[in-house]
């Protein structure tokens, strides 16, 4: 007998309540095996592919592409220990066993399905996340496409509002079937066992088919969701905008273009207003004075939503961050102490390692290795503060970030076990954590957990900053630009490569005196890398 099971939205880790839905992997009546992912979503940190822990047929899927899902909302139902052909059909008025496959497994084209079996219908893997799967290969899934008539929801009636996902339902009316914003609603009781399953949104379009199909038959060339939900939540037409992607695909960037073009438009008609309605403050001789109070409401309100505030959502990943800051600030008692450093003989140096045939290394590599040393000499620096328990946590590995800056906002991935690396695998994990990062792909383990941050904001150009630490760690590094400059080199005035560092540390963990002595280090192996030889 197929069991119903309901899988929701885990707890994805580092206090993140919420997530939208990206892109969704299967369909309703398609097998899936366990562990297998089902659907990718954004959180605030990363994009993530969440597997199902169940194996069997997915009978419903919950939530459109684009919308936000909290924690412990319903994602998929399946039917363990169902075969795809034995819900066709199902309904009200089924008995019990409706929709029960053969008892021990469902079958696939690849002869395996995940699916428990028979005695073990409760089982799953128990395994949410992306990584923690169970050994076991996936097997090959299968996409069952019903005729008419057929499937899993086939005889289903609709409900009432068409949407059965808690959406509004207007999804249901922005594209025609087959397009990716399609839904397809119901519900049944499967059986005595009373689970409502509904029908989600169909999967976003692949590259042989980007687009959606609108009203009047014309495809919009667009792939992703977000894309479309931009463009919804501001009453834009994609109709009528041309792609600057490849084959006239509409980028995100399309879509802020024409918000702004229409913004500009909008507040240019208001000055416009503003000028016909004259000196007086009256629309015209021969208005009444209801009209012309009407006309002055009209364009004083035109002119505010002109002249007035764009509202952004602290939401997502920009709200993470905000709370992430304030929450520093409020907790961890900072100070910063800075210095400017020779920085020639560390360019000298770098350039001597990048000989040709030689891995590349970066100058960020060279001195996240400068920090290791330091951390190795100074390990009140690398700790965090218990606030329950009133101590102070000495760490014994030093997880280092670095913050990336990307399209979606700025990042902190995390290289595991920096001491124990050279400064060759730090500038190729470097560089594979940052091509990751930009590429939107980082996954939570690898953006937290850190124990201590180097912040390298001279690519910016700028000489200094106080950075805000980045919480729960005690202290973060942050290295300015480096620029030509006067500097008095071997009691001569010379035209040196100059560099500013800056410290800011929690004042709970050391005094003064330790952080400058850290921060001094740092300074002293950036004059003279030949210094690191003696941490080796």
């Amino acid at each position: 007998m197929a069991v119903v099971r309901e899988f929701t939205l885990p707890d994805l880790g580092e206090g993140l309540t919420e997530a939208t839905i990206v892109h969704w992997m299967v369909e309703v009546g398609e097998v899936v095996a366990i562990d297998q992912p089902v659907v990718e979503v954004e959180t605030a940190k990363a994009m993530v592919e969440v597997p199902c822990p169940y194996g069997g047929v997915v009978t419903a899927r919950f939530g459109e592409e684009g919308a936000e899902v909290p924690v412990g909302a319903p994602l998929v139902t399946v039917a363990v220990g169902a075969a795809p052909d034995d819900l066709a059909g199902a309904g009200p008025g089924t008995g019990p066993d409706a929709g029960a496959g053969a008892e021990g497994g469902t079958p696939d084209a690849g002869g395996a399905s995940g699916a428990p079996a028979d005695g073990a219908a409760d089982a799953g893997s128990g395994n949410v996340l992306v990584g923690y799967g169970t050994s076991a290969a996936a097997a090959r899934r299968r996409r069952i496409r019903p005729g008419p008539g057929a499937g899993p929801m086939a005889g289903v009636p609709r409900p009432p509002g068409g949407v059965a996902d808690g959406s509004t339902g207007a999804g249901a009316a922005e594209g025609a079937p087959g397009g990716s914003e399609s839904v397809a609603a119901g519900a049944t009781a499967v059986g005595a066992i009373g689970v409502t399953a509904a029908a989600g949104t169909s999967g976003a379009a692949g590259p042989a088919e980007a687009g959606a199909v609108e009203d009047d038959g014309r495809t919009v060339a667009v792939i992703s969701p977000l894309v479309r939900r931009m463009a919804r939540e501001n009453g834009l037409d994609l109709r009528e905008l041309t792609g600057s992607g490849r084959d006239g695909l509409i980028l995100r960037t399309d879509v802020e273009c024409a918000i702004r073009a229409r913004q500009e438009r909008e507040t240019a008609g208001a000055a416009a207003a503003a000028t016909t309605v004259g000196a007086d403050g009256m629309a015209g001789a021969g208005v009444t004075g209801v009209s012309r109070a009407g006309a002055v409401a009209t364009v004083g309100a035109a002119a505010g939503a002109a002249a007035g505030e764009e509202r952004i959502p602290l939401k997502g990943m920009l709200g993470a961050a905000a709370e992430k800051f304030s929450r520093s600030r409020r907790e961890i008692p900072e100070a910063t102490c800075w210095v400017e450093a020779d920085a020639t003989e560390l360019l000298a140096a770098r350039r001597a390692m990048n000989v040709p045939g030689a891995p590349k290394v970066s100058l960020l590599a060279v001195l996240a290795r400068i920090c290791t040393a330091a951390l190795a000499r100074f390990p009140a620096l690398n700790s965090t503060v218990d606030t329950k328990a009133q101590e102070i946590v000495r760490l014994p590995a030093v997880h280092l970030g670095f913050a990336a800056q990307t399209d979606r906002g700025l990042v902190v991935p995390v290289v595991r076990d920096a001491h124990a690396r050279t400064v060759e695998e730090l500038s190729a994990e470097i560089a594979r954590l940052t091509e990751t990062a930009r590429a939107g792909g980082l996954s939570l383990a690898e953006l937290t957990h850190g124990t201590f941050t180097l912040n390298n904001y001279g690519v910016f150009g700028v000489d200094g900053s106080t950075p805000i630490i980045n919480h729960p760690e005690a202290a973060m590094l942050g290295i300015g630009r480096i620029a030509a400059k006067p500097w008095v080199h071997e009691g001569e005035l010379a035209v040196r490569q100059v560099v500013q560092l800056s410290l800011t540390f929690d004042h709970r963990v050391c005094d003064g005196g330790t952080a400058g002595g850290f921060l001094r280090f740092v300074a002293d192996c950036v004059e003279q890398p030949a210094l690191l030889l003696r941490t080796l």
